[in-house]
């Protein structure tokens, strides 16, 4: 594992308590199309939340009746996850999984498959989920090519932020999740879900703050960027709050 993800729970410590202000929720589509694809009615489901964060999936989850246990490498994270979500949490590894063969029905990863061990991480989901189970994956992900303000917004941070990673940049495509489902055995099936996000302009620029490309910069640095991106977007959107359209990437894979 290289240094940059080996040190990732670390860099989102450092801005936890932006991740958890700021980041988008996922749309109730994300969730309908995850018992569609999985075959797992989350009602009553066990779910193993992986690199659970501030419980933003978490919460969704319990949401909809599954019973979650959220894991996380993160303490400050998973310290607000236990500050305002009703599952258990624990600070454990997802290449790694403190759980017995068979124990769950969902493992699942919100925005942070991408962090762990493709084949371990996966291998180690397989395991833990019994017959009829799945693993599925989803990413939000801002959809620049609906709203020229969301593009310059975009080419601005990739030309400023040395780490940025996004759907500006040639080649940019989602973490590679589905291949390392099929790898490992499993069935796959993928889609997409558009929606639009509503949030306050300095909601928005919190959101950006808390990404690892801008975590892992000097604060003086960071400041400066958003003071721009605060001033770019103010003539965009004068009334203080920002349509974004966005999008998530969802694969699933089912055990046969």
């Amino acid at each position: 594992m290289n240094e940059r993800i080996a040190d990732s729970h670390r860099v989102f410590d450092r801005v936890s308590q932006e991740y958890d202000a700021a980041r988008p929720h996922y749309p109730e589509a994300l969730y309908v199309a995850l018992e569609s694809l999985s075959g797992v009615r989350l009602a009553g489901a066990t779910v193993i939340d992986v690199g659970a964060g501030t419980g933003i999936s978490a919460r969704g989850l319990l949401d909809r009746g599954a019973r979650v246990v959220a894991v996380d490498r993160g303490e400050r994270m998973l310290a607000r996850l236990r500050a305002r979500t009703p599952c258990p949490a624990l600070l454990a590894d997802g290449n790694d999984l403190p759980f017995r063969t068979g124990a769950a029905d969902l493992v699942t990863y919100a925005q942070s498959w991408h962090w762990l061990d493709p084949a371990r991480s996966v291998a180690e989901a397989v395991r833990v989920t019994g017959d009829g189970g799945a693993v599925a994956g989803w990413w939000n992900s801002v959809d620049p090519g609906k709203a020229d303000w969301l593009a310059a917004n975009q080419v601005r941070l990739a030309e400023s932020c040395p780490g940025y990673i996004g759907p500006v940049l040639p080649g940019w495509s989602m973490p590679p999740i589905a291949a390392a489902m099929a790898d490992a055995g499993l069935v796959v099936a993928k889609t997409w879900v558009e929606w639009t996000r509503s949030v306050q302009l300095e909601d928005f620029l919190t959101d950006l703050r808390s990404h690892s490309y801008m975590a892992r910069m000097e604060g003086d640095v960071v400041a400066e960027l958003l003071a721009r991106e605060r001033a770019e977007l103010g003539r965009v959107f004068p009334d203080g709050r920002v349509t974004v359209p966005m999008r998530v990437y969802l694969a699933v894979g089912r055990r046969d």
